[in-house]
């Protein structure tokens, strides 16, 4: 390539679904199977649909009451430890080729490959590289694969992302001056990479809707609407990224967190988010003890299922609404979600969901549950409104580092403080060795806890 380098995007081809046809002795790309859990309402998001299924006209993350009556199809539980599995046993097939200093793990089942050496040592183009990948992840797990290639990071996932869908060998290309001419002017301007429907709506306002438009503005105007993140935007738009695979691995994040979030399974009261609030918070504090790190802040975030409605009134709703979540429209009386392959989300993120919360530093640097425990719930009492129901619940910790580093005075009990770090490590070893289960606090136990249900999941699904 001219540009120097040449990167390789890949992508499994509806992974979770093709996980499970697999498994099932179907064909991934014939079968009609959906990824979705059977025990929960019809209003339940999918979590991969076949491409049989795609053909429908469904969406990727489609609920299941959009199926089509009279389908006939397969509905599996999702099974995230396998999926896990699977992803690493492809993974180790990238590694028979190329070395991982070259790997970027993008997520499950997207990675980014830097090609450059390889194309020499394999006697290759490009496309050869690439479809010699994609034959070896078939042959192996019977999983599809589909890949973009440029000169840099962004052009090769844009490439995977746009231009290999209409690609009959499913492999995607772009160099800067097929980027030019069929990219800029792409429409819409959300099918780009990092550009959300939050960034489109306000370049909306200046009435830009593709790249070409954002090359075509002002600067000045970019930096003034979207502060240091214009770089990364007037970059895209002219098909420049900087970054590397190299540059990735050797990143050293300035500052450190922790944390964790769950949305509730149905509206929850004030009370009853607060006794979820123990459990996330005793849970964060045990993954400081195991990783021997403290925190200098806490963070929190609750959103709630009120919303606003066009008519005024409140959409507040129960289990299994089936609007979602929270939903809210525009002032002009329009819904301000955006429909996408990663599910149906609010145009402004998480903001667009009445919410409230807080950070705040702390006087000292700690892990003690004794300590964090009190402070969060300080918190939540202070910020959260007790009149609204609750749906989604985040905390964090920030200002992370070494146990070394654990503040100290002279008020301190550090027999004490000893004393309650070893009860911790006590705990930790017990839930390592019998499960997360084995050991819960009464909290736990009451109904609407949501802990013992959440120890058996992998990121909120069925390990």
């Amino acid at each position: 390539m001219a540009e120097g380098r040449t990167y390789v995007c890949i992508d499994l081809k509806s992974f979770y679904a093709s996980v499970e046809c697999v498994d099932r002795g179907l064909d991934p790309l014939k079968a009609n199977l959906v990824v979705a859990d059977p025990d929960r309402t019809e209003k339940t998001i999918c979590l991969a649909i076949t491409p049989s299924m795609k053909a429908l006209g469904l969406s990727s993350r489609c609920r299941v009451f959009e199926i089509p009556e009279g389908v006939d199809y397969v509905m599996a539980r999702p099974r995230m430890q396998r999926y896990m599995e699977a992803s690493a046993d492809i993974y180790s097939i990238y590694l028979r080729y190329v070395s991982p200093e070259d790997v970027h793990a993008y997520s499950i089942d997207e990675c980014f490959i830097d090609a450059t050496p390889y194309l020499a040592l394999y006697r290759m183009e490009p496309k050869e590289f690439a479809v010699m990948l994609m034959d070896a992840v078939l042959a192996d797990t019977g999983v599809c694969a589909t890949a973009g290639i440029g000169p840099n990071l962004f052009l090769a996932k844009v490439a995977l992302d746009i231009t290999a869908k209409h690609a009959e060998d499913h492999i995607g290309y772009l160099d800067q001056a097929e980027f030019e001419r069929s990219i800029q002017t792409h429409r819409p301007i959300t099918d780009i990479w990092n550009i959300g429907p939050g960034i489109a709506k306000r370049l909306a306002k200046y009435a830009v809707y593709d790249l070409r438009g954002v090359c075509e503005m002002s600067e000045a105007t970019l930096y003034r609407e979207f502060g240091v993140n214009a770089e990364y935007l007037i970059d895209h738009a002219h098909g420049v990224e900087p970054c590397t695979i190299a540059d990735i691995h050797a990143y050293e994040p300035s500052g450190h967190s922790l944390g964790n979030g769950q949305v509730l399974p149905c509206d929850y009261s004030f009370e009853e988010a607060r006794d979820v609030l123990k459990e996330m918070v005793d849970q964060l504090v045990l993954d400081l003890v195991e990783k021997r790190l403290v925190a200098g802040s806490i963070s929190l975030y609750v959103g709630y299922a009120k919303g606003r409605r066009a008519d005024g009134g409140s959409d507040a709703q129960g289990c299994g609404a089936a609007r979602g979540e929270g939903d809210r429209v525009d002032d002009d009386g329009t819904d301000a979600f955006f429909d996408g392959d990663h599910g149906r989300r609010p145009a402004s993120g998480r903001r667009g969901f009445p919410h409230t919360g807080s950070t705040r530093r702390q006087a000292d640097r700690t892990n003690l549950y004794s300590k964090l425990m009190p402070r969060f719930l300080d918190l939540f009492d202070e910020t959260t409104r007790k009149d609204a129901p609750i749906r989604r619940i985040n905390v964090g910790v920030g200002g992370v580092l070494p146990e070394e580093f654990a503040t100290m005075d002279l008020f301190s009990d550090a027999e004490a403080e000893a004393e309650e770090l070893r009860l911790q490590q006590a705990v930790l070893a017990v839930k390592g060795r019998f499960g997360k289960n084995a050991l819960l606090r009464g909290t736990s136990l009451k109904e609407k806890a949501t802990a013992r249900e959440r120890n058996e999941q992998i990121g909120g699904h069925h390990a």
